[in-house]
């Protein structure tokens, strides 16, 4: 089995008209100003699905800021996952700054989705309040045994948009607060599995943490399949491809290059992500 577990698809109409929901909408205008930055629906997604040979995917939508547009963007995975149960697994996605987050977010895992993401927050000022409420979303999550997918990413390097202003310490103390939380950290965490060497507390901290691969061919050389996989465990490391950003073949063609074994590709490409969503293998 093969699972990507990071996908975005979008409702129709923000497809068609996406100019009209860049009003007070910051971040979805960081990224996805240009026409190429496109954008797809479940049905798109389905069909790269079965030319690349996937089973199932793990899909979500956008960290909105105003609650009519992350209502409808989430209706529209509900309504997704339902129609199309076998192949799809659904988290609830708003900003984590917007006041009505947690309650959305009960309202999306009472409905059946399985978990909350990617939360991110693209603009600076605002990281503290961001993080008093990923607290109180991480404990929801806790009681409602489902999975918290947060976006990471590198503290250095390269400035590019979507590339958010939040440190690695404020990920790993709210890691730390809430050991009960299963947390998947999008883009490799931004390298936070590294302090797993440390040799006190980390490694046991990120006991309950997964990292998902998401954007890697943009982000870091092949190489990191197997440093991460030596550091922190590669049942830790889930496939996320970011479709429609990249396709999940370019993936597969860097685990390849990597020279990982084959029952290690199989755990990264499905086991690990199957395990955690609770599916059969």
């Amino acid at each position: 089995m093969i699972v990507d577990f990071h996908t975005h698809i979008f409702p129709p109409l923000f497809r068609k008209e996406r100019e009209r929901f860049f009003f007070r909408e910051p971040g979805f205008k960081l990224l996805y100003d240009q026409p190429k930055s496109t954008l797809i629906g479940a049905g798109d997604l389905l069909r790269q699905m079965d030319e690349e040979g996937i089973q199932r995917s793990v899909v979500f939508g956008f960290p909105w800021e105003r609650v009519d547009h992350f209502r409808r963007h989430n209706d529209y995975i509900l309504e997704s996952v339902h129609r199309y149960p076998d192949r799809l697994s659904g988290f609830g996605c708003f900003s984590p700054l917007s006041s009505r987050a947690a309650m959305e977010a009960e309202r999306c895992l009472e409905q059946g989705l399985c978990g909350i993401g990617e939360l991110a927050v693209y603009h600076e000022g605002s990281m503290n309040r961001a993080f008093r409420q990923l607290g109180e979303l991480a404990a929801l999550c806790s009681r409602h045994e489902a999975i918290l997918l947060l976006h990471t990413n590198e503290p250095v390097g390269k400035s590019y948009p979507g590339k958010a202003p939040a440190g690695l310490g404020e990920f790993y103390t709210l890691i730390r607060e809430h050991p009960t939380t299963r947390f998947v950290l999008a883009h490799w965490g931004g390298g936070l599995f590294f302090y797993a060497l440390m040799k006190k507390e980390v490694r046991e901290t990120l006991r309950n943490t997964w990292f998902d691969t998401a954007a890697s061919p943009f982000l870091y050389v092949p190489d990191i399949y197997k440093i991460a996989g030596g550091i922190i465990g590669f049942e830790k490391i889930l496939f996320g491809s970011d479709f429609p950003l990249l396709k999940p073949g370019r993936y597969f063609s860097e685990m390849d290059s990597a020279g990982i074994p084959g029952e290690v590709l199989r755990m990264i490409k499905g086991e690990n992500g199957a395990r955690l969503l609770k599916l059969p293998l």
